[in-house]
């Protein structure tokens, strides 16, 4: 199982390619919690490409070897903007499939890095199902969205960082899609730090699958599927999960769209929805901190569609 030597191993590999992000600290009671928790945000959108995915693309790309015919990649979008960008930064090809589910938003942006763009099925599972025989016919290198030991450590430098520049913190909140961001970070706190995973309700792979006691399948209907819309977390985020992540929380679509306003009046801050999913689990009372406990909120990604936020913010 990923332990704190391979994130600390894939810190030292990724660290040249990727920005150290910040926290901010501010009171919970600002953010429309009843009870005024101290609260710090691990500001991880400001990331290049506006999310956390290059920690773990870069990981991939640097630790293996990557053919003559390059990478290739299955996402909802910003899994693969974070490829492409790592490709393009080593010089690397790079074929991302996307489901028609993705944002346009991130489709360009994953254009904007030079990579070929492949656009088709309905949901993420179906892009992955076309980038695995893609794989297979021309021998690319699969770099994995979230099922991967050299994604789930350059996703767990997250942890290493938030730790070391905010070591008051008893719990962290982090949004799960397929789960490599969370079995990450909960590698790294190894339950030194209670780790809380947050799901929309209508895509909930890791919740089912703890309750299951397996990876499971499950349907995905959400505002936030195109970040958070895995069907299945796959057994290498399952394993680490359960060892490490204390528990789900759900959230509605209508709790992430109030969060995602909150966090545009409060912060000035543009969040995706699944970016502003963490914060949801508060503001929504899925997750009630104890009295005086010290709280970390990730936002993880702000990729959103301005004309969509324009109409949150109006």
């Amino acid at each position: 199982m990923i332990g704190q030597d391979d994130i600390r191993a894939a810190y030292a590999r990724i660290k040249p390619h990727v920005r150290r992000t910040p926290v901010l600290r501010a009171n919970a009671g600002d953010f429309d919690v009843a009870h005024n928790q101290p609260l710090t945000f691990k500001l991880e959108f400001l990331q290049h490409t506006g999310t956390f995915k290059p920690r773990g693309a870069f990981n991939n790309l640097l630790s293996r070897k990557v053919p003559a015919s390059g990478v290739a990649a299955a996402s909802g979008g910003n899994h693969g903007a974070a490829v492409a960008y790592a490709a393009q930064r080593l010089g690397h090809k790079a074929a991302i499939f996307v489901p028609d589910v993705s944002s346009p938003v991130k489709v360009a942006r994953i254009r904007s890095y030079g990579a070929d763009v492949r656009v088709g099925g309905a949901r993420y599972a179906d892009a992955l199902d076309a980038c695995n025989a893609f794989i297979a016919a021309g021998g690319a290198l699969s770099v994995h969205a979230y099922d991967a030991a050299e994604t789930i450590a350059g996703q767990g430098t997250v942890g290493l960082e938030w730790e070391e520049d905010a070591p008051e913190l008893d719990t962290v909140l982090v949004a799960a899609g397929g789960g490599g961001l969370i079995a990450g970070i909960a590698a790294w706190y190894a339950r030194r730090v209670k780790v809380v995973g947050v799901e929309p309700e209508g895509s909930r792979c890791l919740h089912a699958s703890l309750e299951a006691g397996r990876p499971v399948d499950v349907t995905v209907e959400s505002i936030a599927a195109d970040s958070l819309g895995a069907r299945n977390t796959g057994q290498l985020v399952f394993d680490i999960a359960k060892a490490n992540v204390d528990h789900i929380a759900l959230v509605s679509d209508d709790a992430i769209v109030a969060a995602q306003r909150l966090l545009w009046e409060k912060l000035r801050v543009a969040a995706e929805p699944g970016g502003a999913a963490a914060l949801a689990a508060l503001t929504s009372g899925a997750y009630k901190p104890r009295p005086g406990e010290k709280v970390g909120v990730l936002l993880c990604g702000a990729n959103v569609d301005l004309g969509k936020l324009a109409g949150l913010a109006s």
